[in-house]
């Protein structure tokens, strides 16, 4: 098929390109760098050069591409996210959620795309009562704190028009990702001693390597039914759980260990939240209904050997 990815040249547009050449796909990819066209042209990719926020680029880039299947992986989510100014750090991608996804379904409706897939995100957005692991019919947090209603609200927003629009749309919910490309800013925290552990650290995570972030995406591309997926690991697991194994990982000392009250002091009513509140997701549904099986299974083994490593070592796709 002829699929075009807008936003190729982040952490999962790096691994969903050549995944998709190799899948035997004819793949047009989109980046805001013109630096970065080699390196979508070396993946096996026609490249473009897009505004994602320039409906008028957007509407010539699609025309030009000619797909039957449109991939929106467009964020602009810094490296490094000051949690108590969290609503700047994603008004960018907000807009991108916003105006840039209808830009793109006004352009994949006129001409005749059949299927977009698009990225979300699963985890704090949950509900923060009830229980620890949610799946998709369990609701979006209907309180967000303040500093998160903006993006929350661009979350919803997306996935609304996505499973509304008139073509099949399919939204992915991308667990918190790590691997190539994804890990770097938790590493040089942790190695710091700049990620603690705040309170209880009672807040469920729900991870996702960037290389089975590609594959389900490949998934969904190929197969499954409209809808929301939640595409996590097999293993939700709490903060006090994950956070030494992770610093372990990357040779850092155990993370600090701080109340409740000094974390917020530090880093705001958002980080305390995503530390000792939110919930985790279940898998069951990508798992069942688009045929994908993750990789790394779970974070235990990825956090040991696949910070760095798009595939396991014995994986035939490496």
């Amino acid at each position: 098929m002829r699929v075009l990815v807008a936003g190729a040249t982040g952490s999962v547009g790096r691994q969903l390109v050549p995944q998709l050449v190799a899948a035997g796909h004819t793949v047009s990819a989109t980046t805001r760098t013109p630096a970065k066209l080699d390196q979508l042209r070396a993946a096996g990719a026609e490249p473009l050069v897009l505004d994602g926020l320039d409906g008028a680029a957007v509407a010539e880039a699609v025309a030009r591409a000619q797909p039957e299947v449109v991939v929106h992986e467009m964020t602009a989510i810094p490296a490094r996210i000051n949690f108590r100014q969290f609503g700047q750090a994603f008004a960018t991608t907000n807009k991108l959620r916003t105006a840039g996804l209808d830009h793109l379904l006004a352009a994949a409706q006129a001409q005749g795309v059949r299927r977009v897939v698009v990225q979300s995100y699963a985890g704090w957005p949950n509900e923060r009562t009830g229980g620890p692991v949610k799946t998709e019919v369990d609701p979006l947090d209907p309180e967000p704190l303040a500093p998160m209603r903006d993006t929350l609200d661009a979350i919803r927003y997306l996935e609304q028009a996505v499973t509304s629009a008139p073509m099949a749309g399919l939204v992915l919910r991308y667990g918190s990702l790590y691997g190539p490309g994804s890990s770097d800013e938790f590493v040089r925290l942790l190695r710091r001693r700049q990620l603690p552990l705040i309170g209880t650290g009672a807040g469920v995570w729900s991870f996702l390597h960037v290389a089975d972030a590609a594959a389900a995406t490949v998934c969904a591309v190929q197969a499954g039914p409209p809808g929301t997926y939640n595409v996590v690991d097999d293993e939700p697991a709490p903060v006090a759980e994950w956070l030494p194994v992770l610093a372990r990982a990357t040779g850092a000392k155990p993370p600090l260990h701080v109340p409740a009250w000094l974390g917020r002091l530090a880093g705001g009513t958002a980080a305390v939240s995503i530390m000792t509140q939110v919930r985790g997701c279940s898998n069951a549904k990508a798992k069942r209904e688009l045929g994908w099986q993750p990789i790394w299974p779970t974070w235990r083994e990825g956090f040991v050997s696949g910070l760095d490593r798009a595939f396991p070592a014995d994986d035939p796709v490496s």
